[in-house]
């Protein structure tokens, strides 16, 4: 089982950039993870945003995230990171850290463990 606490998210003006953090804790062994960050804007269904493997040898991103957004991972650390940069009014909502085994990366219902979410507002 993995606990996930994210953080990192507040109000930003569009073109700014943020970073977050997500910490894992608990009993399984957090390489064995694959990582994802999801968001949820409001009235929207939640979606896939980025993740990163395990061993961070790979990475996958929304076409949305696509060369403005990279997500990162320190193992030493049980540590996912999600550095956003030239962020939009639409990059707006609760984005979530969620840990995944198996089933299609790209795939909200394949992530097992979820955090409680950080808001981000990014204003025009």
């Amino acid at each position: 089982q993995v606990q996930l606490v994210e953080s990192g998210g507040g109000l930003v003006q569009a073109g700014g950039s943020l970073r977050l953090s997500c910490a894992a804790s608990g009993r399984s062994t957090f390489i064995t993870y694959t990582m994802g960050w999801l968001r949820q804007a409001p009235g929207k269904e939640r979606e896939f945003v980025a993740a990163i493997s395990g061993s961070g040898g790979r990475t996958y991103y929304a076409d949305s995230a696509k060369g403005r957004f990279t997500i990162s991972r320190d193992n030493a650390k049980n540590m996912v990171y999600l550095q956003m940069n030239t962020l939009k009014p639409e990059d707006t909502g609760v984005y979530y850290c969620a840990a995944r085994s198996i089933g299609y990366v790209y795939d909200r219902r394949s992530y097992e463990y979820w955090g409680q979410g950080t808001q981000v507002t990014v204003s025009s």
